[in-house]
């Protein structure tokens, strides 16, 4: 009896794991598309309800200016260290997809709207930013 309790907790512990992967929420580093250098690494976290943040936790390449000079909102003239350049996305309804959302590029402080879509098992995402129907796509590595 305990051995069938004991590999029932083990294997939910793991099967949990495995479905946790499948989110954005986590620590990624992010590729630049035009080098292929890691750039920084982006904690995604989200809150009660479900909604994402993004928050830039080290960089990992320099940076002309270490303030967004060219943001026009509230981050305009911080720091891109510890900026907020993820806001709002949830999860749409029956896929692993997070969307509705922005992002904030801090080198040229525009938005785009936000699409996130985990690949890989999870190892891997998929960083869509658009206005209208231009945009470009990222694929970010998970660090943890």
């Amino acid at each position: 009896m305990l051995n069938r309790l004991t590999t029932a907790l083990i294997f939910t512990l793991f099967a949990g794991a495995a479905s946790a992967q499948m989110t954005p929420v986590g620590l990624w580093r992010s590729i630049d598309d035009k080098t292929g250098q890691a750039k920084a690494e982006i904690r995604i976290t989200a809150n009660a309800s479900g909604v994402l943040s993004g928050v830039i936790e080290k960089a990992l390449a320099p940076s002309k200016e270490p303030l967004c000079t060219e943001c026009t909102d509230d981050r305009k003239g911080k720091p891109k260290l510890g900026m907020e350049i993820i806001r709002g996305a949830t999860k749409a309804e029956g896929k692993d997809v997070w969307e509705g959302g922005n992002i904030l590029d801090p080198e040229n402080g525009k938005t785009y709207n936000l699409r996130l879509t985990p690949i890989e098992g999870g190892k891997k995402l998929e960083v869509r930013g658009s206005i209208l129907f231009i945009g470009r796509t990222q694929t970010w590595q998970r660090v943890q």
